[in-house]
């Protein structure tokens, strides 16, 4: 019975969640998932793009779905929170103001493979472990201080900077989506829609549709963070140090820095030749003068 409520729906009472929880609500008619850290007294950390934008796309997607900033129902400034319609980055606002007057689900962890199936929806559960509460809570305070670097729908979105104050765990591959169980459903119904193994597997539709799924399921299973092999464990201190995040996220960060690298070598080159040039001069005299 247990295990059926859990197929069912991830939706708990306020009553229900504690510090340290990964929590979500759904946003314009069930079309994406905003994701937060619970840090208790009523208050939510979460990583979005000021309002219009927030999906990252730079498409129409983005002024079509209303935004993840937080808004109050009324239209005025909460008074907790004040005006965060225009907010972005990692913020702290009021469970009421992340909620926006919609449900609140809590996001599971450490799901069995058969759980994490049945719900066909990607960004709801994972099959990964989080770690214990005051861990979590250290990581979302650090990067509500920190940053968690540009936002991007497919690798560093909401849900991953959820997933990574609860697990610590980040992607270092950079031809890959993030954590992201959203991001890693969209695509995985691609690769089942567009894939082309499908038409020589078999040629009726009922057949079609058993192993469109067969490999969405497979695809989701394996880009589970949970899962996946390119994942490593970061210290949020080192994360937000050493520019990790924005060098996974950005991967022309990495080539730009390659370049000025190579720029500085070359001068160095330059300027130890015209060092050593008056040493070769004195050499070739002293050698002529010996001969």
């Amino acid at each position: 019975m247990e295990e059926m409520k859990q197929i069912l729906s991830n939706k708990v009472d306020k009553s229900q969640i504690k510090p340290g929880d990964h929590i979500y609500t759904w946003r314009t008619a069930w079309l994406y998932a905003h994701h937060g850290i619970y840090m208790g007294d009523e208050k939510v950390i979460h990583f979005t793009r000021s309002g219009g934008q927030e999906i990252g796309t730079g498409t129409v997607l983005d002024r079509v779905l209303l935004s993840s900033s937080p808004s109050n129902s009324d239209g005025d400034p909460c008074p907790k929170c004040g005006d965060q319609s225009k907010a972005e980055g990692v913020i702290a606002s009021c469970l009421d103001c992340f909620l926006s007057g919609d449900d609140l689900y809590l996001f599971k962890y450490s799901v069995s493979t058969a759980i994490f199936l049945a719900k066909a929806r990607g960004g709801t559960c994972t099959l990964a472990r989080s770690d214990p509460p005051d861990d979590v809570i250290y990581r979302a305070q650090f990067l509500l201080e920190n940053g968690f670097g540009g936002y991007n729908i497919f690798k560093n979105n909401c849900e991953d900077f959820a997933i990574y104050c609860k697990t610590g765990l980040l992607v270092f591959t950079t031809i890959s989506v993030g954590r992201s169980g959203q991001a890693a459903s969209f695509l995985a119904a691609t690769s089942a829609i567009v894939s082309s193994p499908l038409r020589y597997l078999t040629t009726s539709f009922p057949g079609l549709a058993v192993v469109g799924c067969g490999i969405y399921c497979i695809s989701r299973v394996v880009a589970d963070i949970g899962m996946r092999r390119d994942v490593i464990k970061i210290p949020v201190e080192r994360l937000v140090r050493g520019s990790i995040l924005a060098e996974a996220m950005e991967p022309e960060a990495c080539v730009k820095k390659l370049e000025v690298a190579q720029v500085q070598v070359e001068r160095l080159e330059e300027a130890r030749a015209v060092v050593e040039e008056p040493k070769v001069a004195q050499d070739v005299v002293a050698t002529d003068k010996g001969e």
